[in-house]
């Protein structure tokens, strides 16, 4: 009985070796060039480039002083997710395999990085990809009338990316 187990778990496992041996074989997808990447954020405002870091889709986004002046640290907070969390970014994962993440940096006209964060590929799910949209849609919606909404997408952007404010802007 052990033998014939033993005999068993062999062929499972030299079976496997070939799908291995082809796993190994392949190579990652390239990543696209940014001007391929670069259409799907035409409809976006703001956008001062979009630039490829290796695998990662890198998307520069101005964000007017004015803005911070009146909305202080949530402000500087939201921006980056107002970009990552849209049908867009999810276009890039589902078009171009080759994009590991999406990163959005805010800056301000002289240029100073506000804040930045960076969605992994397969950080979403398609439930978690329907719930950002809804609170992006939400907090685009109702944020200037109900800050609570842009503390939303705030909070749902610290759960899943990773990210960096500059403390400048968070003490406002």
């Amino acid at each position: 009985m052990r033998r014939g187990a033993g005999l068993l778990a062999c062929l499972m496992l030299l079976s496997g070796c070939d799908r291995v041996q082809d796993a190994l074989d392949r190579s990652p997808p390239d990543p696209p060039a940014a001007d391929a990447v670069a259409p799907l954020y035409d409809a976006h405002a703001g956008i001062r480039g979009v630039e490829m870091n290796g695998n990662v889709v890198e998307l520069t986004v101005a964000q007017p002083f004015d803005q911070l002046q009146r909305g202080g640290s949530l402000w500087a907070r939201v921006g980056p997710y107002v970009y990552l969390f849209t049908p867009s970014t999810r276009a890039v994962f589902e078009t171009f395999p080759g994009v590991a993440a999406v990163r959005v940096i805010t800056e301000v006209p002289n240029g100073e990085e506000v804040a930045r964060a960076t969605l992994s590929r397969d950080r979403l799910s398609d439930v978690r990809w329907r719930r950002s949209l809804n609170i992006l849609g939400h907090a685009l919606r109702d944020g200037g009338e109900s800050p609570r909404r842009l503390e939303e997408l705030t909070e749902w952007g610290e759960e899943h990316t990773t990210f960096r404010y500059n403390p400048i802007y968070l003490n406002q």
